[in-house]
């Protein structure tokens, strides 16, 4: 985080990226100094969707938890939706912790729900 105002660095959240694809393709284009064509812009965002790139065999989306056993990298591609794996607990714990460690952080770098 200490190297985010480099130009070398583009910082680019989750969250942004799901609301506005689009944008988010378009600054990291910008970033690259490359452009896209709008039919090359259109195929960027078809092939980068949550759901096809779940379904690409050639994706790495699953690791190994044990040698046999291989499990999904991806679930969802919902934001938030981690809230659903907490506990309330779990969840009051880490946001004490995520508190303290992102306190000299902007929060407009991680809209985080």
């Amino acid at each position: 985080m200490s190297l985010r105002n480099r130009d070398n660095i583009l910082l680019l959240s989750y969250e942004e990226l799901k609301k506005d694809t689009r944008s988010a393709i378009k600054k990291i284009c910008e970033f690259l100094g490359k452009t896209l064509e709008p039919r090359e812009l259109d195929l960027v965002l078809k092939n980068s969707s949550f759901q096809v790139m779940k379904e690409n065999m050639q994706s790495p989306n699953r690791f190994k938890i044990h040698k046999e056993v291989r499990e999904p990298l991806m679930r969802k591609g919902i934001i938030g939706d981690w809230k659903n794996h907490f506990t309330v607990a779990q969840a009051e714990k880490f946001d004490k912790i995520f508190q303290e460690k992102m306190a000299d952080i902007p929060e407009e770098l991680f809209p985080w729900e």
